[in-house]
């Protein structure tokens, strides 16, 4: 049998279930990978060893009393750290933030102890979630665990690491503006951005959501099945919906799954980063491995704009600006400075600057959702370029162009569309490369369908980064 860290969450439940092994044998298996690997890769926050091995005991105790909580009981992983639990405090990456513990727990972290899931801890994230980086004035610097002198992405930073790196198989993180999504294509993973208001978060607001980051595409369902729950707190939860988040269709043949789909193969963002020529090459061979199971595949030109981007940077600026300039100016001096630099324009927007950055998300959700019209997915690069340099905030890290990575994601953000990335490939250096698949609006099944079928037809991935 494999080490029981490296297992996925079904592998695990079906191990409980035969009585082969136990979750306290599980938890402590991962609880050694964690310290075998968190010294170089910096992936936590609040880890607590004995609260997970208590949540594990108790987890044997109902499986040995045939009475799981969840068919997933016991199965380790992680929440992000702005992804409120109670008796915790979230710093939200930043050094400014005071350290109070909260009395409450978010949507996602109710669900996950209704499950039974063993909370190893949380996961770090770079200032108030605003950077696609490890980078952080208040956590240490996450790596990337395929090459630790590269960055595993944000803002999801630490949830990407400890998945590649076996820190237990599932991870929930946030995504703003492909805060899930580009990490997961950085480290190799499956990282869903459900359609707004699938998964419940508090507190909601335009473009977010908590989305599951793991190393499969059933495990990632699994999440979903324990955790799309209505929940009253999240003002924008979409109402019960009856969704069967495990029938993925992979016992099928591909080609009964993929006959007479319509997908758009998109190349070019509009604006943004160039997609570099491997990341290019692994986006072609997905497209053709597609096609050559039976669906038609057709390229789809650019439909969002250097606008759109602009006006959308200018409301993000002044919102963080008003943020920071509420602190004191001690507190003010230990905000990360790259972020201090970025936000400083918003101080000197107008309200027009703002009302027309805002109107942006409109327009980023229209054309989005037009530009899917007689097709039935959309697959393109999560990024238009692999990892970069650890100690960087973004693969340029200029503050003046912060976003010019994100053109792929950020637009299912503003339309609220389900959208998911999928390992295809690596760089001639190692670096996971990620093909987004984005579906219609509510069709959060159906992208997730569609990974399991790339999952199944992708070249042999080599072995995780967990030694």
């Amino acid at each position: 049998m494999s080490a029981l860290h490296t297992l996925s969450a079904q592998q695990l439940a079906d191990g409980y279930a035969s009585g082969a092994f136990s979750p306290l044998e599980a938890t402590e298996a991962v609880l050694a990978q964690i310290g075998r690997r968190e010294p170089q890769l910096n992936a936590l926050y609040a880890f607590d060893p004995e609260a997970a091995r208590a949540q594990a005991r108790a987890s044997t105790a109902r499986w040995q009393a045939g009475a799981p909580l969840s068919p997933l009981d016991g199965v380790p992983g992680t929440l992000k750290e702005n992804i409120a639990t109670r008796g915790c405090a979230m710093p939200s990456g930043c050094a400014a933030t005071e350290l109070k513990p909260l009395d409450w727990d978010a949507p996602p972290a109710a669900r996950w102890q209704e499950a039974g899931l063993v909370l190893l801890g949380k996961t770090t994230m770079p200032d108030w979630g605003m950077l696609s980086s490890g980078l952080s004035s208040f956590h240490k610097l996450a790596r990337n665990p395929w090459d630790t002198r590269f960055n595993p992405g944000g803002s999801s930073a630490g949830a990407g690491t400890a998945a590649a790196a076996g820190y237990g198989p599932l991870h929930l993180g946030t995504d703003i503006g492909g805060s899930v999504r580009l990490p997961a294509g950085w480290c190799g993973l499956v990282g869903l951005k459900p359609s707004n208001g699938r998964l419940p978060i508090k507190p909601p607001y335009a473009g977010r959501v908590a989305g599951p980051m793991t190393r499969t595409v059933r495990d990632c369902a699994w999440l979903m099945h324990l955790l799309a729950r209505p929940d009253w707190r999240d003002t924008t939860a979409l109402p019960p919906a009856d969704i069967d988040w495990l029938d993925l269709h992979d016992d099928r043949d591909p080609s009964e799954v993929l006959k007479g789909l319509r997908i758009g193969l998109q190349l070019d963002a509009g604006w943004g980063l160039d997609v570099e020529p491997e990341t290019r090459a692994a986006l072609t061979a997905a497209a053709h491995a597609l096609a050559a199971a039976g669906a038609s595949v057709v390229e789809v030109p650019a439909f969002s704009t250097r606008e759109m981007i602009d006006g959308l940077d200018r409301f993000w600026r002044t919102r963080s600006w008003l943020d920071y300039s509420a602190l004191p100016p001690e507190r003010r001096a230990k905000v990360l400075p790259y972020i201090v630099r970025w936000i400083e324009s918003g101080a000197g927007m107008s309200g027009a600057d703002v009302f027309h950055g805002y109107s942006q998300i409109a327009a980023f959700r229209e054309a989005a959702v037009a530009a899917i019209q007689g097709l039935d997915f959309i697959v393109s690069p999560t990024s238009p370029v692999p990892s970069f340099p650890a100690e960087w905030a973004s693969p340029i890290n200029d503050p003046a162009r912060p976003f010019e990575h994100i053109a792929f994601t950020v637009p299912y953000n503003m339309s609220e569309q389900p959208a998911v990335s999928v390992n295809w490939g690596f760089t001639a250096g190692g670096l996971p490369l990620g093909v987004q698949i984005a579906g219609h609006r509510h069709d959060d099944l159906g992208v997730l369908r569609l990974a399991a079928q790339l999952e199944r037809l992708r070249p042999p991935m080599p072995a995780w980064p967990m030694a």
